[in-house]
Order: structure tokens, then sequence, then C-alpha cells
């Protein structure tokens, strides 16, 4: 039996957006890697922050000039449109980085990501608030994403709090540890470090569902994406200029891992992905993006252990099996969502095929001799 290359092609378009969370997945681990690297170094995260968003205004503006500037029926910029992307600045770019960075100073990649791993709940919360997700514990898919939200955040704090046994994954010898000058470091204050995680999760929740609002209101990704990495630049330069002065040892780039670090994440993470992240939420929600952050825990758990030569325990592959069962438990209820309105447009659009719509316009005075001529009809 053949497969129809329509059927073909619709099913590819529903598995795009789940490849490129993914894809958006592994470049935030080698981000967490180059960033771990580049704390080693010295560097301050503000000042790292402030470089990342302006090499992505750097990359996202002539982007946006080449594929948006041919569009003749292209929204407007309106004053709404830029403070909603003020917005997406502030809290996608500014306040989310350097919360976070400021949290992975402190504490482990793995223990940061944990914490960041209750976007999901805090999203479908926020999406429920504002009208774009609905609660629908009726229905199967509704049951599966609140479970599987649940069972993700579960096992991101499985792997957190839980140590277990050590799993001896590879040699040492086999191992390469990028952090030549750690050895067993004395991370700061936890309490601080959590603050800081906490509040990064809470600021990416609320852009992603400000990120849903703009795609309705201005659905230029690439021009969106650069007023976002413009005004996140802006911000960030000013926040990090008021408290990094020192610009010979902090603001000084070289050929070194602070340039590779700036350069790739901004143009690479800040630039490219920020353009498919909005992209898949405008084609599945911010719910949908938001269940892939588990994937990044399990993901940088395994390249902490192979490059920065961290072990790994048996709490940390229980937690990472919970996340993976809760994730794709929540895609199982949103793929059943998604056929459940594609089935129902399918049928509306057949119905007005079949027997068109037809609207007679009268006059007030000819509805009441109608309703008046019925009326005088015996009954039956």
């Amino acid at each position: 039996m053949s497969v129809s290359p329509i059927i073909m092609m619709v099913l590819l378009q529903g598995l795009k957006p789940i490849m490129l969370m993914v894809l958006v997945q592994i470049t935030f681990v080698v981000v967490n890697v180059l960033y771990k690297m580049a704390i080693n170094d010295g560097m301050s995260m503000r000042v790292a922050t402030a470089y990342r968003l302006i090499f992505a205004s750097a990359f996202t503006l002539p982007v946006a000039l080449i594929f948006d500037t041919n569009n003749n029926n292209k929204p407007k910029i309106t004053p709404r449109v830029l403070l909603l992307e003020f917005l997406c600045g502030l809290f996608g770019g500014t306040l989310f980085l350097n919360f976070y960075f400021a949290a992975l100073a402190l504490m482990p990649a793995t223990f940061v990501l944990a914490i960041l791993n209750l976007c999901p709940a805090v999203t479908f919360i926020m999406a429920i608030t504002s009208g774009l997700e609905k609660l629908n514990l009726g229905a199967a898919a509704g049951k599966a994403k609140v479970i599987g939200t649940i069972t993700g955040i579960s096992g991101a704090m499985v792997l957190t709090f839980y140590k277990g046994k050590q799993i001896d994954t590879w040699s040492s010898s086999s191992r390469i540890n990028l952090l030549h000058h750690v050895h067993g470091r004395d991370y700061g204050n936890k309490f601080l470090g959590f603050s800081y995680a906490t509040a990064s999760c809470c600021s990416f929740a609320l852009w992603l569902n400000i990120q849903a609002k703009l795609n309705q209101e201005f659905p230029r990704h690439h021009t969106g994406t650069a007023l976002m990495c413009t005004m996140a630049a802006l911000q960030s330069t000013l926040f990090a200029l008021s408290l990094d002065r020192d610009w010979a040892s902090q603001w000084k780039l070289a050929w070194n891992i602070r340039l590779l670090t700036v350069a790739y994440s901004g143009i690479v993470t800040s630039g490219i992905v920020v353009n498919i992240i909005a992209w898949c939420v405008h084609m599945r929600g911010p719910l949908f993006c938001s269940v892939f952050n588990p994937l990044q825990l399990v993901l940088v758990a395994i390249a902490a252990s192979f490059l920065l030569n961290e072990n790994l325990y048996l709490g940390s592959v229980i937690g990472g099996v919970l996340i993976v069962i809760g994730l794709y438990t929540v895609l199982w209820g949103n793929s059943r969502e998604t056929k459940h309105k594609i089935q129902i447009h399918t049928q509306l659009s057949e119905e007005i095929t079949r027997d068109p719509l037809q609207v007679i316009v009268m006059s007030p005075q000819k509805q009441q001799q109608n309703s008046s001529s019925n009326s005088e009809l015996p009954s039956s």
C-alpha cells in the first residue's frame, strides 16, 4: 500500500517543529559548555550577555532586511508592536540570560537546568491565564499534557536532589576535561543561585507567552527577532556598563574562548535559534516549545560527564528517564489535539463545499410579514 505524497508532506510538516526543537536543545548544550569555559576564564556574565545580544542584533538585522523587505502586505510596526518587542527583549533576552548565567556561575549546570524545567508548569499556568491554552481535563489530550508536565518536573527534581550510586559510563582516560583549572570547584551561595534560576525560569515562561501574542499581531518573524535582539542588546549593554566598568579585563575581546562563546551564542543561539523558537511558537504554541527544555537537561548531564569531568549518578539516569517519559506524554497530547483540530476543520470544509451557506438579507417589514403569515398557518 503506497503512501500518498500529500500524507507524507503532512507528516513531515508535523515532524518539522519537533526536529527543530531538538536541534535547538543541542545548540543550548553547546552554549552551556562554552559558557562554563568562559566563566572558568574569568569573564563577567553580564558582559558576555551584552556581547551575545550585540552579535545577535548584528546578525538578525541584515537577515530581516533581506527577507522582509519584499513583502508588500507586511504588517506595520505600531507602538503596541514596539512595546511587545521591548518586553520580549527584556524577558526573553536581558533578564532571562542575566539571571541564567548568574545562576550558572554559582551552581552546576545540571542544577540550573533542573530549576529551569519548572518552565513548562509556569508556562502552562500563564497560558491558561492568558487564554492561549485550555485546561481540558475531560479529554485524554488535556490529561496527558498535565500528567506529562508533572512527570517531567518530577524527573528534573529527582535528577537534582537524588544522587545515588555513581555510574562509570567510560574510563577516566577517555574523558575530555575542558576545565583544566577547575578541580572540585566550590560553588557559591546555593540559595542565591536557586533564586536566580527561578527568576530565569519565570522570565523565559513569560517571554514565550508574550511572543505568542506578538506572533498574532506581528507575524514577521525575522523583523520581530531583529527588533527583540536590538532592544535586548541596548538593555543588556546599559546594565553591564553600569556594573562592569573594567574595560581592560572584561570588555576587551581577543581570539580566545570569550570571543568564541559570545559569537556562537549570539549568532547561532540568540540569532538563528530565536527565529526557530518564534516560528515553533507560532505553529504549535508556547507550551509545545517549553516542554523540550527537559531534553536539554539530559544532554547537558551527558556532555558534563564526558567534557567537563563531572560524574554521572543513578539519580541522573532515573530523572532523565522520567523527563523523557513526560516529554513524549505532552507531545502525544499536543499531537492528539492537533489531529482533532484538523479533523474538525476538514469536516467544516467538506460541509461548506457540499452545502454552501446562503445568506438572505430581508428588510424588517418583510421579516414581519413572513412571521405574521407563518403564524396564520394551521398547526399540525
